[in-house]
């Protein structure tokens, strides 16, 4: 797994240093909004732009025999379909927040059929 938590507090200290304006990272895709609203798992943390309580996850397969934009892992269930395809994949947690669309990769782990230990959704 990688963790991408050390660039998210880069980017947060930009902003609130004013090294970076809050729309330039509050800019959450039309289609990632989509899906946050309807097949994301809450986080228990705050958002770190806004500090608002609607922070939450979305999961992407991408890989081999995938659609090219990805396939949404919506659940547990749809992590170990994946993983039983025998086909390796790589997928990416996006935490975005539903109130000023912050969004930001949290980390990215691979689907070889060998790890069922990963906190993804």
């Amino acid at each position: 797994m990688v963790s991408y938590r050390l660039a998210r507090e880069r980017t947060v200290r930009a902003v609130e240093a004013g090294h970076r304006k809050q729309e330039d990272v509050c800019d959450a895709q039309p289609e990632l909004r989509r899906v946050a609203h309807h097949h994301a798992t809450a986080l228990s943390e705050p958002c770190p732009i806004c500090e608002g309580d609607d922070l939450v996850a979305v999961t992407f397969a991408f890989g081999a025999g995938l659609p090219n934009a990805g396939r949404l892992v919506a659940d547990r269930q749809e992590l170990r379909s994946l993983r039983q395809r025998g086909k390796p994949a790589t997928c990416y947690q996006v935490e975005v927040c539903r109130q000023c669309w912050w969004n930001h990769l949290r980390e990215s782990f691979p689907i070889d059929g060998t790890d069922l230990t990963s906190s993804a959704t």
